[in-house]
């Protein structure tokens, strides 16, 4: 928090703690001039906040009318910040926090000064937000990760797979990312000695957490994100293949439509692994690569690949055929 903001939060806690407050009584207890007790006095009624002024020697500040609230130094985009979360929390992706969004959504309003309020109340009637379709995310096991990822605590769960397969993981838990109303777990998978993306919504927690390890060298935050966009991508695929393309790996990652990993094998030449559920789609794809490819060990991309050239050919020499 800001020096200024900082001490202003003090000074509204000090109003608040006893009715009566001369200049000086304030500026000795925050360590500034009178001065700055006068301007801070002015930046909190430009806030919102009613401080009566009592003239003369033994002048001084209280708290007026309305102003025994709970300090909250919010600027008209902040507040409206805060609005929009919680307004958008009430139809999230976290089980039961529905209800708490909007009792937090009140206690904001309540205490806002008026010109705040009226912009959030507007937005609040006239927002409508979509409900969520997708899965729910228990709160618990939120804050569970979370503290896990805090403290450097191993996390012991069962897990459910796309498939349907369970298994029980013990992971080293590093990061939480939401994408698209859904929580992934990036962890170190001790088992496996690999990174792994976990769907929070498939993980049952096993408690106590623990023991504690030691981190290791974490990929940056977009590395992060781009490993959580590919996992979602490959995550329900059906068909996969290994596709040399001669051309520059920057040249195919420039055409793919999703992140994908894209392995240089030369200045010209590079590798990548598609996946689809349908070999159709993927033969698609591969067409907007603009470049020469080839297809390793994917029987059903090559015949999919073949009844497409079919069906351009056809297309072709139908068109030669057709009147001008």
């Amino acid at each position: 928090m800001p020096e200024t903001s900082a001490r202003l939060l003090r000074l509204l806690s000090l109003l608040q703690a006893r009715r009566d407050w001369t200049s000086a009584e304030l500026a000795t207890r925050l360590g500034v001039t009178t001065r700055t007790i006068r301007n801070d006095i002015g930046r909190l009624r430009g806030l919102g906040y009613p401080v009566d002024a009592r003239p003369g020697v033994a002048g001084g500040y209280r708290l007026g009318t309305g102003g025994a609230l709970p300090p909250l130094l919010l600027d008209d985009e902040e507040a409206v910040a805060v609005a929009v979360g919680l307004r958008t929390a009430a139809s999230g992706s976290i089980a039961g926090i529905e209800e708490t969004s909007v009792r937090a959504l009140a206690k904001l309003q309540h205490v806002l000064p008026s010109r705040l309020r009226h912009r959030v109340s507007a937005f609040q009637s006239y927002a409508l937000p979509m409900p969520s379709r997708g899965p729910r995310v228990d709160p618990d096991v939120l804050t569970v990760i979370a503290g896990a990822c805090r403290d450097h605590e191993r996390l012991r769960f069962d897990y459910r797979a796309h498939s349907g397969a369970a298994s029980r993981r013990s992971v080293e838990p590093y990061r939480l990312v939401n994408d698209r109303r859904r929580w992934y777990l990036v962890a170190w998978d001790t088992s496996r000695d690999a990174w792994r993306t976990f769907r929070v919504d498939r993980i049952e927690p096993k408690m106590p957490t623990g023991p504690r390890f030691t981190p290791r060298a974490l990929p940056t935050d977009p590395e992060i994100v781009a490993q959580v966009a590919r996992g979602v991508a490959e995550a329900t695929w059906r068909y996969r293949a290994r596709v040399i393309v001669h051309a520059p790996a920057a040249h195919v990652r420039d055409r793919l439509p999703i992140p994908v990993e894209v392995e240089s094998l030369g200045e010209n030449r590079c590798a990548f692994e598609p996946g689809s559920d349908h070999p159709g789609m993927l033969a698609l794809y591969l067409g907007m690569l603009d470049a020469d490819f080839t297809i390793v060990d994917a029987p059903e991309l090559v015949d999919a690949l073949r009844t497409l050239t079919r069906r351009y050919q056809r297309a072709i020499d139908a068109s030669h055929k057709s009147p001008g």
